[in-house]
């Protein structure tokens, strides 16, 4: 019998297990672990949208098979999220399409577009399923160092100039998970540029649009004049209201690539759940300002977060946007390595993190922290983390 499948002998160890491991043991030995690991919203979901999933689920027609492209009336509420949101028209029929979350829909366009051995480019430090989607799919993925941001086309322009095969698609994500990086709408305006003269698909990942703190709302790579020629987009309801467990997540923008994706959806899922859908509607088209209630909550804690770590003698910066802080190692730790130093945190401080190797290999003087604890507990770590930090 053959040792390992081919799919899953291109997926490396996966990198979070052993502080996953230690934070379960954590946990059945009774310690109180504050676990700012994963990006999973602890906030509740809107009343007014729970109520529409009630409404809907009462209704025994709505219990049938849906359809894998989603409602039309939810692709037209995505429609006009992006008309109001960044004055962008968007055809509902041929324009979009609704995933099961914005990381499934990942998955299945690099099922659909990729061929073994096409080459895809991949911002690193990144979320993981940017990268391991395409290696799934049989691609060979070359990272483009994303620290700084500033440098990052020349790095994209490198990588195109070098790579073989040619490139196929170049994935962004801004505001960057991990990083918490954002970029104005001229830095997508070259990207659009070069990308037209290469030929070159665009995948761009939004998910944390509605989730900034400092300066204008994060723009869409579709705001770009011409960006539909190459760029298709993922968004989510996931953090904007709170449903990570819904699955509910939209791509928008080039036809060719919805296509795509429309058609091995419909050989792989009948779609969500139909009064899931229907709720993911009335968030769209209801009152928003739940959207900037929790945006004001993690903004609180952002703020509480970097304050009170320096305080006990970690500085991290400010992040400007997303539910994430990318906490630079402090320098005395730095030979430990993420891994390692996540690992200590959580022995010696009760705290869990995500270990910035797994996200990239560039991301390992790093952690990531998730803002999913509220301030209390936030404070309450930093307490936790000063003598360990002060030996």
């Amino acid at each position: 019998m053959q040792e390992e499948f081919y799919r899953i002998r291109r997926l490396p160890p996966y990198v979070f297990a052993e502080v996953d491991k230690l934070k379960a043991a954590a946990r059945a030995a009774r310690v109180d672990v504050i676990d700012f690991g994963m990006g999973n919203p602890d906030l509740a979901t809107p009343p007014h949208i729970v109520d529409k999933l009630t409404e809907a689920v009462k209704n025994p027609k709505t219990h049938r098979y849906s359809t894998s492209r989603g409602i039309p009336g939810l692709r037209r509420a995505l429609s006009g999220y992006y008309e109001r949101r960044f004055g962008v028209s968007v055809d509902p029929e041929r324009e979009a399409i609704v995933t099961l979350g914005s990381k499934e829909g990942l998955a299945n366009l690099a099922q659909a577009i990729t061929a073994p051995g096409d080459t895809i480019l991949c911002p690193n430090p990144s979320y993981p399923i940017h990268a391991f989607g395409f290696m799934v799919a049989g691609a060979s993925v070359r990272s483009v160092p994303l620290l700084p941001v500033e440098n990052f086309l020349a790095e994209v322009e490198k990588a195109c100039r070098y790579s073989v095969p040619k490139p196929t698609a170049l994935i962004l994500n801004f505001p960057s998970n991990p990083t918490a990086r954002v970029v104005d709408l001229d830095f997508y305006g070259q990207v659009v540029d070069y990308a037209r003269s290469q030929g070159l698909y665009i995948l761009s990942d939004l998910a944390y649009s509605e989730i900034y703190f400092d300066g204008n709302p994060p723009p869409s790579i579709l705001q770009v004049p011409g960006a539909k020629d190459v760029a298709v987009e993922f968004t989510s309801v996931s953090k904007t209201y709170s449903m990570p467990g819904w699955r509910i997540g939209f791509a928008v923008g080039n036809r060719e690539l919805i296509a795509a994706l429309t058609r091995v959806k419909s050989y792989l899922d009948y779609g969500a759940f139909t009064p899931i859908q229907v709720a993911a509607t009335a968030a769209l088209n209801g009152p928003q300002d739940c959207v900037a209630e929790a945006r004001a909550v993690y903004k609180r804690r952002r703020d509480v977060l970097v304050e009170s770590f320096a305080r006990a003698g970690w500085e991290i910066p400010s992040p400007p946007a997303t539910m994430f802080a990318w906490a630079p190692i402090p320098e005395r730790f730095a030979h430990m390595g993420s891994v390692d130093f996540a690992k200590m945190l959580l022995n010696e401080a009760a705290l869990a993190v995500s270990p910035g190797l797994g996200f990239g290999e560039y991301g390992d003087g790093y952690v990531r922290i998730a803002l999913v604890e509220n301030e209390q507990r936030i404070r309450q770590a930093a307490r936790n983390l000063k003598p360990v930090l002060a030996r």
